[in-house]
């Protein structure tokens, strides 16, 4: 039986999954997680052999949860699954080392034969996805300059989420367990890497690149 971990903010989404992954007798859901902190360490408490993760979440969004936890844990697959299908954020979630990527209005037997590729050690895009991978992979031949990257390190696309989320500079540094005047510098080295000068600015930016929803 194959472990599985399900990771959403809302919990009426993650007891749907579950009530309907229990159907499968080779599927266990092992626990369930509401952000990606939280999603860490029950990696790390269980094990499991499939994450299903969601991408919009508070604290710590599914693009840098699964980032950390291929890093920590490489053999666990990571199955996306997000209302969002915007390019960016598709490319920036497989990047971190995502293996499938649905998108939540999929069919549920697609879930199912997408974790079992998965697990099987191929990669599962749902339809839409694939064609928006390969619109994206066809421009980035035509115009090979195009770079999707921000030059932001992991730490700081963490604290550029909490900032975006309306945390102060004290709450902060407690949830990262850093120094006030830490969290300060990074949020300058952001500023400075995205040429933004406010926080309403930054804001609209983690919105649009998919680690907020806020």
């Amino acid at each position: 039986m194959r472990k599985v971990l399900l990771v959403d903010d809302h919990e009426i989404m993650r007891e749907g999954i579950c009530a309907l992954l229990k159907r499968h007798s080779d599927l266990e859901v092992v626990g369930q997680a509401a952000d990606g902190r939280m999603a860490l360490e029950l990696v790390r408490q269980l094990q499991p052999d499939v994450v299903i993760m969601d991408i919009g979440m508070p604290n710590l969004n599914g693009i840098e949860a699964t980032r950390q936890m291929i890093s920590e844990n490489p053999h666990v697959k990571v199955m996306a699954l997000s209302a969002h299908s915007d390019g960016a954020v598709v490319a920036k979630m497989i990047k971190a080392g995502a293996t499938g990527y649905m998108l939540k209005d999929s069919a549920f037997s697609e879930l199912v034969d997408g974790l079992q590729a998965m697990l099987e050690g191929r990669t599962y895009l749902c339809s839409k996805i694939s064609k928006v991978v390969f619109s994206d992979y066809i421009n980035l031949l035509t115009n090979p300059k195009a770079d999707t990257s921000d030059g932001l390190t992991a730490r700081e696309r963490e604290v550029l989420q909490l900032v975006a989320e309306g945390h102060t500079t004290k709450e902060i540094a407690q949830m990262l367990e850093l120094s006030p005047k830490t969290i300060d510098s990074h949020r300058e080295h952001i500023m400075e890497k995205l040429s933004i000068r406010n926080v309403a600015g930054l804001t609209k930016y983690a919105i649009r690149e998919g680690l907020t929803d806020s």
